[in-house]
């Protein structure tokens, strides 16, 4: 059960079919990558400033099944989007391309079109990853991606999935013995360097690191990181992780709004380190001691104060919440996560209407032990963590509510995915 419950088997013959009609394979011959997505209870915004993070995964994500080409040619389809990817490992891939593709778009295009137009970015910024830390590639592949329906654009860090199996398949194809944190920072790469978003490490730690049964610490100054597992709490019986969705979709790197309050972080990190006589050139918040920021934060104009203001706050959270997960105390976590959520609202100040009232229904939900905003909060879903026996009851009741507040949003998502009752999932593998 639990992190081992996908992928299904079916899910996995179904993508090893298209494979070998694709490549004029056998199915025993194709090989595919489980890149799972993740929910984050602690941590909210603060991994890009250097902050220690909760994470885990979920039991869904994305498969990307693939064989080696026999040369150097790369050819992908997606199950979601249009169109079919080539290119040749042998290229050189430039950083600039990904930014360059986006501005051909005009702005006001939907998400839709755009994740058509440029989910090969997330390839070829694979193999731009590869590349930049000297790797050689003289192997190509032919494969076929897929997420779990209706998840693609969700906030559960889909875009970290993608680019992780992607690093994933073309290592395997390359028989390149990589380690989990040398991807991590080659999926760093796709997302800081190729595609010019202004992330941390949380979501592809995550996606790598996670294990069944453990919550996943991550200090993401120092790269250390320890998984939490407590005897008391059995996945699978204790809680299930619910996701609410709201229908709001656009691209996290079209959002002027995640980078804005990256940057907002940045310059009170430069005002704070400044007062406090910390010689740094390029600072973050985690280079500041909470005693200091207690006594220079004043020096902070108002809407730079409140993102300070979330980052040592919440960091406080995560390392008070990573002892109730290990002592089993479920209820006093699900307080700190919902403290979370609404510091992300009053502080970091994200979110919309949708999201704030999918927030506030999942509060009232039966069982519900915390709720916040998944993912950056600009769009896709809430997560909450809910009593196991409860699980159906509150997603019936975040069903009905939401619909009543949003019926034209509601409308447009599938009722029977609008709101899913998760459990923990595993690492990103590949399954021969």
């Amino acid at each position: 059960m639990g992190g081992f419950s996908w992928p299904s088997q079916s899910e996995l013959n179904e993508v090893r079919e298209i494979v070998s009609k694709m490549a004029g394979r056998g199915t025993e011959e194709v090989r595919v990558v489980a890149s799972p997505y993740r929910i984050c209870p602690l941590g909210a915004h603060i991994d890009h400033q250097g902050g220690t993070v909760s994470a885990m995964t979920i039991n869904k994500g994305i498969l990307l099944g693939f064989v080696p080409s026999g040369d150097s040619q790369v050819v992908l389809r997606s199950g979601q989007f249009k169109g079919e990817v080539r290119f040749s490992v042998d290229e050189a891939q430039d950083s600039g391309h990904a930014n360059a593709m986006n501005n051909k778009i005009d702005a006001n295009d939907s998400s839709k079109i755009r994740d058509e137009c440029n989910w090969g970015n997330y390839p070829r910024g694979a193999l731009y990853a590869l590349q930049r830390k000297g790797n050689h590639l003289s192997q190509g592949l032919i494969g076929h991606i897929c997420g779990s329906e209706g998840l693609d654009c969700s906030g559960l860090s889909s875009s970290a999935a993608v680019g992780v199996a992607c690093l994933l398949a073309l290592e395997n194809a390359n028989n390149l013995m990589v380690t989990p944190e040398e991807n991590i920072e080659y999926d760093r790469l796709i997302e800081n360097e190729y595609l010019g978003l202004k992330n941390g490490i949380l979501d592809q730690s995550a996606i790598l690191l996670s294990k069944y049964g453990c919550l996943l610490c991550m200090n993401c100054k120092t790269k250390e990181h320890k998984l939490i597992k407590n005897e008391n709490i059995e996945p699978h019986t204790a809680y299930k992780i619910l996701l609410a969705f709201s229908g709001l979709k656009h691209a996290l790197t079209n959002n002027p709004g995640y980078n804005r309050r990256v940057s907002e972080c940045q310059e009170a990190a430069r005002i704070l380190t400044h007062a406090s006589g910390v010689g740094k050139v390029e600072p973050l918040l985690s280079d500041i001691e909470p005693e200091a920021y207690q006594r220079h934060k004043n020096k902070l104009q108002p809407n730079i104060a409140k993102r300070a203001e979330h980052y040592f706050s919440e960091n406080l959270r995560v390392n008070k919440g990573l002892e109730f997960w290990a002592s089993g105390n479920l209820e006093d976590l699900g307080r700190l996560i919902t403290a979370s959520g609404l510091s992300s609202i009053k502080n970091y100040e994200c979110g919309s209407e949708p999201l704030i009232q999918l927030y506030e229904i999942l509060l009232r939900a039966p069982g519900v032990f915390g709720a916040r905003f998944s993912g950056a909060g600009f769009r896709g879903c809430c997560l909450a963590l809910v009593d196991s026996n409860h699980a159906d009851e509150a997603a019936s009741f975040v069903r009905r509510e939401y619909r009543k507040l949003q019926p034209e949003l509601a409308s447009q998502l599938n009722q029977d995915s609008a709101v899913l009752i998760c459990e923990a999932g595993d690492c990103a593998r590949v399954i021969s």
